[in-house]
């Protein structure tokens, strides 16, 4: 009994050893990015979304190499592996990715922006561009309503949304009679996504006459969600 606690014990100590060491890279809020850019005239500063997205938005002197992109490997590889690289996309699940693959080939240090772009937005402002997509009054408007109302804030990129999206659009059918489910993408309406304050993706809403029941920014499955909707 006393060897069979011991082999627990020790994989346990393993096992949470290799958790923290998982992320061989640091992660970090807004202000000390943002310090960090402002101390290293060196650093190596990378947008890891797509062109797209890029062009509707970005961190001054950031460069565009698109984690999704073909060129990825061969762009990141002409940057200076001595000298610092900071990374950011639009929420932080792609550039937590991405920089971990640039520890993988080398880089020293690697520095990932924990939210991304939209709480880079959010904590300056007079850095966003122009108000795009839909406006604030259209989107209330769409919350009005006799039958429930249900809000999904995807991107193409994101993962868990592409999960949700067949048994959304299954729904939106089986229950016309008595609920609207509207599927916005948070690229393209990147300035309502950052004024209602979301930050990562998916994000799930529930309106019943006009009131927010529910809410998860996050993964919610099928059976989750009839609940609430029943």
């Amino acid at each position: 009994m006393k060897n069979l606690k011991s082999i627990i014990a020790t994989v346990v100590v393993t096992l949470s050893i290799s958790c923290t060491n998982s992320q061989n890279f640091k992660s970090v809020d807004v202000a000390e990015f943002k310090s960090t850019l402002e101390k290293n005239s060196e650093i190596q500063l990378i947008d890891v979304r797509t062109e797209d997205e890029f062009k509707g938005g970005h961190i001054t002197n950031a460069k565009n190499i698109s984690l999704s992109s073909e060129t990825w490997r061969p762009l990141v590889g002409e940057l200076d592996k001595t000298k610092p690289v900071l990374v950011y996309c639009l929420s932080g699940g792609r550039s937590k990715r991405a920089a971990s693959e640039l520890k993988e080939l080398g880089f020293k240090e690697v520095i990932e922006l924990n939210g991304g772009y939209l709480a880079w937005s959010k904590a300056n402002p007079q850095t966003n561009s122009a108000w795009t997509g839909m406006t604030k009054e259209e989107y209330a408007k769409l919350l009005i309503s006799d039958k429930i109302v249900v809000v999904d804030f995807y991107a193409e990129w994101c993962a868990p949304c592409k999960k949700m999206a067949p048994y959304l659009e299954k729904m939106n059918t089986e229950l016309a009679n008595k609920v609207i489910i509207y599927r916005i993408d948070a690229d393209k309406n990147k300035s309502l996504f950052n004024d209602l304050g979301y930050q990562g993706l998916p994000v799930i809403l529930v309106y019943k006459n006009g009131k927010e029941t529910f809410k998860k920014n996050e993964f919610v499955s099928e059976e989750d969600l009839r609940k609430e909707i029943n």
